[in-house]
């Protein structure tokens, strides 16, 4: 604003001397002339609002430095208050941790020190080594001596009792004898299907599976039961029927499957024998 107010002011005063100088050679002028002295004004102005531009913004740094000095003073004088609370702060909290060591923590760890010093004293039969001890000298010394030798006897029987407790319990126990485990027997090979003399049996469960196999007719019926033990149904709980008719079948020493009447691609049943109750 003051730049542009020296501006006008220069102009103002820049008029009247272009009306003298009208006046003086106004019938002598010519436009070269006129033009000539217009551009020359002109410098003259540009140059005078260049010197004023210059002085004002010198004056403005003038000016401003001393702002922003004391701008850095404050921001330098805040961070020396923030560093002083901080240190407060940090050594007020060091203190606290300090006296919470002392009074809590410590204590804590003694008794805890104690309790288990106790309970290996207890478990070691050493409970003499928890008293202080008495002076020598005196009846009463004596006497009390005496209890607490006698306290160390009971102590030390309650512990070798203990031990002999452990002892007892951490025995281990002879392996009982572990049954015979059952063989189970080899069945014939499976036959192929486009063999002759050949008939597929299938067993049905009671989980719900079925089984199925080829079998040459000549073969013995005790290979039904083999097969039927090899699959975990053992002859003494489950036996072996017919589906319809229903015909439980036996076995019989010299009899093949073909006398049983398993010519024909059949099914049997796997069922639970029925338990006599004594």
């Amino acid at each position: 604003m003051a730049s542009r107010g020296v501006v006008v002011v220069v102009l103002l005063s820049a008029l009247p001397l272009l009306c003298l100088e009208l006046r003086r050679g106004v019938p002598s002028l010519g436009i070269k002339d006129l033009m000539l002295l217009c551009g020359r004004i002109f410098l003259l102005l540009a140059l005078l609002t260049i010197i004023i531009f210059v002085t004002t913004s010198l004056l403005n740094l003038f000016k401003s430095s001393p702002v922003y000095l004391k701008e850095d003073d404050k921001e330098e004088k805040n961070e020396k208050r923030q560093k002083l609370i901080r240190k407060k702060q940090q050594e007020a909290q060091g203190e606290k941790a300090s006296r919470y060591l002392e009074n809590v923590l410590k204590p804590q760890q003694e008794m805890k020190l104690k309790k288990l010093e106790e309970r290996f004293y207890h478990m070691t039969g050493e409970t003499w080594k928890l008293t202080h001890g008495h002076k020598l000298g005196g009846d009463e010394d004596l006497v009390l001596e005496k209890g607490s030798q006698s306290s160390s006897e009971t102590s030390n029987r309650e512990a070798s009792e203990r031990r002999n407790l452990l002892k007892l319990l951490t025995k281990v126990s002879p392996p009982a004898p572990q049954p015979a485990k059952k063989k189970v027997p080899d069945l014939p090979e499976e036959p192929p299907e486009t063999a002759k003399e050949v008939v597929t049996v299938a067993l049905r469960c009671p989980s719900g599976c079925i089984l199925r196999r080829r079998f040459y007719k000549s073969c013995s019926s005790q290979v039904l039961f083999d097969w039927m033990m090899k699959n975990g149904y053992p002859s003494s709980l489950y036996s072996l029927s017919t589906s319809f008719p229903r015909r439980p079948l036996e076995m019989e020493g010299g009899w093949s499957l073909k006398d049983l009447g398993i010519t024909v691609d059949t099914i049997l049943n796997v069922e639970e024998k029925e338990r006599s109750i004594c």
